[in-house]
């Protein structure tokens, strides 16, 4: 991050509230998922205008697996027909795509999508766009620590620069500079627990379908306020 611009390298985005900006406008829940990656298209393209290298984006975590069968099985549909959608449109905007979660789970077809899309922009050089799917920041660590073990590395000899090589995504995943939350909630819902260790955060009132690029705004000039110390 340049520190005169002072503009997050990393954002992170728990985007919350999909399901109750449905409910609000009397929609089903959802038509709140989906009005949901509209916003998200709209508010990548303005973070890489504004300076942001990376844009993380909280999508479906492992606890979501809990909701209904139907919205479950709406929300893998979606994300495999938002690949469909959009993908040769941020290819040629040089925006490269990554997905950070665990594969547990997942069915075939969305795995070969987004090993298609994670293919098809590996060389871009734009922002960054990861997407959090069947994610959970214990569930990351714990993920981590098997690799690392069944490396058979020397735990002895371990430091956090070393374990970071094995959480998701690697090494092409630098620290949160900033954490974005919307619809008011307070909390990190286990989102990059790790990364995002010195990350400052902010919360909005608004729910995710109606967070705006003038909402974006405002979050950076307020992270321009922040005074960073990383503990010192």
């Amino acid at each position: 991050m340049a520190e005169d611009a002072k503009v997050p390298k990393h954002v992170g985005i728990i985007m919350d509230g999909n399901r109750r900006w449905a409910k609000a406008n009397g929609m089903q829940s959802i038509q709140g998922h989906a009005k949901g990656v509209e916003v998200l298209r709209t508010i990548t393209e303005h973070a890489a205008k504004s300076g942001v290298e990376f844009l993380s984006v909280y999508a479906f975590s492992t606890e979501n697996w809990r909701r209904t069968e139907e919205e479950v099985g709406f929300l893998m549909g979606l994300f495999v027909k938002s690949l469909a959608k959009y993908l040769e449109e941020l290819h040629q905007q040089n925006v490269r795509l990554m997905m950070l979660g665990s594969r547990d789970g997942l069915s075939d077809n969305l795995l070969e999508a987004w090993e298609k899309a994670a293919e098809k922009t590996k060389n871009n050089t734009g922002i960054t766009l990861a997407t959090c799917w069947n994610y959970g920041g214990q569930q990351e660590i714990i993920d981590g620590v098997k690799d690392l073990v069944g490396q058979g590395l020397d735990v002895s000899k371990l430091t956090p620069e070393t374990f970071e090589s094995f959480l998701y995504g690697g090494s092409a995943v630098p620290p949160v500079d900033y954490v974005i939350r919307t619809s008011g909630e307070q909390r990190s819902s286990g989102f990059m627990l790790w990364r995002a260790a010195y990350a400052e955060f902010y919360a909005v009132d608004k729910l995710w379908p109606e967070f705006s690029e003038a909402d974006f705004d405002i979050a950076l000039a307020e992270y321009a306020t922040r005074g960073r110390r990383f503990g010192s």
